[in-house]
């Protein structure tokens, strides 16, 4: 009777032994980690930094428009159609010949504002810089300051920007990813061929491309190249801004050719590598 006991005693001694392995597999188990991976990865503090990032810029264009006098400023207002682009043409045309110094360091902050936190309407701002510079002054505003606020948009992505992304585009960002993951060895040519033709919004790349780990020396070089093209034609559009009726005239059959055949001749070197790997 004394060895069954024993049994009995070394049995139920086993038993919370047998329990917490289970448990301990329980807890290994990928339904047990799937609230963690669940998580957006967006701490408090990170969300903090860019509300910071945000309230600087706007401290900063607040205080140059302070700046400007009472009858400039009053009537200055973010252009949403054509006809609102003439009118604040020609508002500000006299204010921008007086003082350049001033209405260049406000136009660039407004630019780069507006790329940095996804604001639509830079397509009338270009306008504007071809309406008010000339096509070569214009263009060389244009592409800086597209180039400045895209790389901003893709620091701010980088701290944020993964939860936005997937909410608004997850299978978009996931063909982009593998799009990606194919074209490491010659991604230059890829992310030129993007920021050329329209495949892509700009929106998107600038703010997928930190995700899917696109090295900024890249981003930045595709986006400082890539958008001359586009930019030349908005701009050049500018100089006829009382012909334009509408900004889909900008982008007609023709235009979206062109782009596609430079985009084509920029990608080529991409397609025949892959061909002579596959032969």
């Amino acid at each position: 009777m004394a060895a069954a006991r024993n049994l009995i005693g070394d049995a139920g001694s086993i038993r919370p032994t047998m329990r917490d392995e289970e448990k301990a597999k329980e807890n290994d188990s990928p339904s047990s980690k799937k609230p963690k991976l669940e998580r957006s990865p967006s701490t408090r503090w990170e969300f903090a930094a860019a509300f910071g990032v945000f309230a600087v810029f706007s401290t900063g264009l607040f205080c140059i428009y302070l700046t400007m006098p009472t009858s400039v400023y009053v009537n200055l207002k973010l252009p949403r159609t054509i006809s609102d682009l003439r009118f604040l043409k020609d508002h500000l045309a006299t204010y921008a010949k007086d003082y350049p110094a001033q209405f260049i360091l406000g136009y660039c902050s407004t630019y780069i504002f507006m790329q940095t936190f996804m604001i639509p309407g830079t397509i009338f701002m270009s306008l504007l810089a071809g309406a008010l510079f000339g096509v070569v002054r214009g263009l060389f505003l244009v592409v800086l300051n597209a180039t400045a606020g895209a790389s901003s948009c893709f620091f701010l992505s980088k701290l944020i920007g993964r939860p936005i992304v997937n909410w608004l585009w997850p299978e978009k960002l996931r063909v982009f990813q593998a799009e990606i993951a194919k074209r490491r060895e010659k991604l230059l040519n890829y992310m030129l061929f993007l920021r050329v033709t329209p495949t892509l919004p700009n929106l998107f790349i600038n703010l997928a491309s930190p995700i899917v780990d696109i090295p900024f020396h890249v981003f930045f070089l595709a986006t400082l190249l890539g958008l001359i093209p586009a930019s030349y034609i908005t701009v050049r559009a500018g100089l006829a801004l009382g012909d334009l009726k509408s900004v889909k005239d900008l982008y007609d059959f023709k235009t979206l050719s062109m782009l596609f055949l430079i985009g084509s001749i920029i990608i080529f070197p991409t397609l025949l590598k892959r061909k002579r790997i596959y032969e």
